[in-house]
């Protein structure tokens, strides 16, 4: 069982900045990619970005397009997120999910992610 724990949320002004940083944990861990997802309030889960673990491609919701910047650590089983130029609009829970196996559908879509975190609140103040 592969266990992924998220830290980093907070409150922070619009415009101010927040890393988010997702731990693996459990039986050897290896994935195909790890990915970011958010879901505001009364809304559907939403994906935010994506890294592959192996070459390290990234994608990226056009919502957060050069703003977010997502990385994976030094070590095997960590990943970040770092957030710029917040907006009240990113206010959500963020989830850490990882896909262990690369599977038929887009890397945005949260049904090809094995494992999800339980979720860091992030609140962006206008």
């Amino acid at each position: 069982q592969v266990q992924l724990v998220e830290s980093g949320g907070g409150l922070v002004q619009a415009g101010g900045s927040l890393r988010l940083s997702c731990t693996a944990s459990g039986r050897t861990f290896s994935s195909y990619a790890m990915g970011w997802f958010r879901q505001a309030l009364g809304k559907d889960r939403q994906f935010v970005a994506a890294i592959t673990w192996s070459g390290g491609s990234t994608y990226y919701a056009d919502s957060v397009k050069g703003r977010f910047t997502i990385s994976r650590g030094n070590a095997t089983n960590t990943m970040y997120l770092q957030m710029n130029s917040l907006k009240p609009e990113d206010t959500a829970v963020y989830y850490c999910a990882a896909a262990t196996i690369r599977r038929a559908g887009s890397i945005a879509s949260p049904y090809v992610y094995d494992y999800w975190g339980q979720g860091t609140q992030v609140t962006v103040a206008s």
